[in-house]
């Protein structure tokens, strides 16, 4: 590909600078590692590049050898989002478990471990918390990513995430600004909107993010989102009202600004991701988002000469260019010195508790447990039984590719259990392949999905002691035999759903 300019020149690497690209495999690319050379400051990781902890350690470590600053950014929100553990589930509840329990000091410390674990992988940016306020219970893409449906909860609980997490030495990347939580369309496949007023949005959406600004919070993530009452033309990612107005200016935030995925399709396929990349920087944004999909040397260049050319052409100006580059390179130098105050803290961990924390190792199942709502009264399961998972089709920013529900532990613990992953209400297929074993039937987003609250309908009428286990938002009611409410799906979500059912906690 021609390049525009030298690799050595300022405004070069100030466009190379801003951009926070992926790559396949689990190794970095020769590309990657002459681009961090040549003034690239940040990497995204994905689950495409995580096979083990050990693994991920030597990835950050080649990168580190090339800039030792580099900042290696991660979506790990724990619960349903989670790229460290994408394979087998979080150890990890996800915000919607932590805000249903209300225990700030509980989220403090789950984030904190959370973070440990990230630094200890040498991921120092992790692009979590959701700070969004799940007003709409429809909504598809956050749900129970959100801590909850109200402001001052969603608040606390994300000020205490913030915390946690950069205690641990990684910064925070509160999300999605201004607020996701009452849109009906996921931005990875369309532009959404929010169209309500003024007081509506600084008495709802823009509660936790006061909170977050206010405890520390490094980075900020923008939405893809379009608020009318704020920005009538461009969605928040590129509008200068919104950030540069709205976050810097009536806010105060100094941090770093980040954008959401450039090449999702609210974005891409309404401005195309060299024009909104432009568009972005030029609004306030710091730092360009790219890689979940678009993964290659191709991208990197194609968006750090956009910026370049932009600049040239006098659309960008260059001094809001540098001052974004400067922002990026700030935190990476927060978080080499956050690096070496961890590492003094080490020295002083608990017997029993995570290095250097004061937290236990199993404080995700712990909380988990706490978060679990069981209603009705059975005696525990001990005979086999059929786990029918009724299985919606998960949202881009969940991944199909990470196992969800109580599964695999009732397998384990009930030796002839037998499984079925249903996409549609089929429940005489349910009942032939269970037989005389008592059905489990999970769930997922019930009040969501019509066809679930059919089969759930059919089950029920034909096996009344069915098991019901929601695993999604719980705003269906509860019914069956027995109905467990986990507020999540991750892996020590159905740890504690199985538990919940077989009356025997895990050793």
């Amino acid at each position: 590909m021609t390049t525009l300019v030298s690799t050595t020149d300022t405004v070069t690497r100030d466009a190379l600078a801003v951009l926070q690209p992926g790559f396949t495999g689990t190794t970095a690319p020769d590309w990657l590692l002459r681009r961090v050379g040549e003034g690239l400051a940040s990497v995204g990781l994905f689950g495409r590049n995580i096979h083990s902890p050990e693994q991920l350690a030597a990835l950050t470590a080649r990168l580190r050898a090339e800039r030792d600053d580099v900042l290696v950014a991660i979506d790990e929100e724990g619960g349903d989002v989670t790229r460290l553990e994408v394979r087998n589930g979080s150890s990890f509840p996800g915000n919607l478990a932590l805000g249903s329990v209300d225990d700030v000091e509980l989220t403090r410390a789950v984030a904190r471990e959370l973070g440990r674990r990230l630094a200890e992988c040498g991921v120092n940016l992790n692009w979590a918390p959701s700070a969004d306020v799940n007003s709409n219970p429809g909504n598809p893409v956050i749900g129970v990513r959100s801590f909850g449906a109200a402001p001052d909860l969603v608040a606390r609980h994300t000020a205490a995430y913030v915390e946690g997490l950069q205690s641990s030495g990684v910064a925070a990347c509160t999300k999605h600004f201004p607020g996701h939580g009452d849109t009906a369309v996921d931005s990875h496949l369309a532009l959404p909107g929010i169209d309500v007023d003024l007081d509506t949005l600084h008495a709802r959406e823009l509660v936790p993010f006061r909170a977050a600004i206010a405890a520390g919070s490094k980075s900020v993530m923008s939405a893809h989102i379009l608020l009318p009452a704020l920005d009538p033309d461009r969605p928040a990612t590129l509008s200068p009202q919104i950030l540069t107005g709205l976050l810097r200016q009536e806010l105060g935030y100094e941090g770093l600004i980040v954008t959401d995925g450039m090449e999702m399709d609210a974005i891409a396929g309404t401005y195309g991701i060299e024009r909104g990349s432009v568009l972005a920087i030029a609004a306030g944004a710091d730092a360009i988002c790219v890689g979940g999909g678009l993964a290659d040397e191709d991208t990197v260049l194609l968006l750090r000469d956009a910026l370049v050319a932009a600049v040239r052409s006098g659309e960008l100006p260059e001094e809001r260019l540098a001052d974004a580059a400067a922002r990026v390179r700030s935190l990476a130098s927060w978080t080499q010195g956050a690096r070496g105050a961890v590492s003094e803290q080490g020295a002083a961990a608990q017997e029993g508790t995570a290095p250097g924390t004061g937290v236990s190792p199993d404080i995700g199942l712990a909380a988990a447990r706490r978060a679990l709502r069981v209603t009705g009264t059975a005696a525990p399961q001990t005979e086999p039984v059929y786990v029918a998972a009724f299985a919606p089709v998960a949202n881009i920013a969940v991944g199909a590719e990470t196992p969800w529900g109580v599964t695999g532990e009732l397998v384990r613990r009930l030796p002839g259990t037998g499984t079925g992953t249903y996409a549609g209400a089929d429940v005489d297929a349910v009942l032939r392949e269970a037989g005389e074993r008592r059905v489990v039937a999970v769930v997922r987003d019930e009040h969501r999905h019509p066809w679930m609250a059919e089969a759930l309908d059919g089950l029920l009428a034909a096996r009344p002691d069915t098991v019901v286990v929601e695993m999604g938002l719980p705003e269906a009611p509860a019914r069956g035999a027995l109905h467990v409410a986990t507020y999540g799906a991750a892996r020590v979500c159905g740890v504690a759903a199985a538990e919940a059912i077989t009356g025997a906690r895990t050793a």
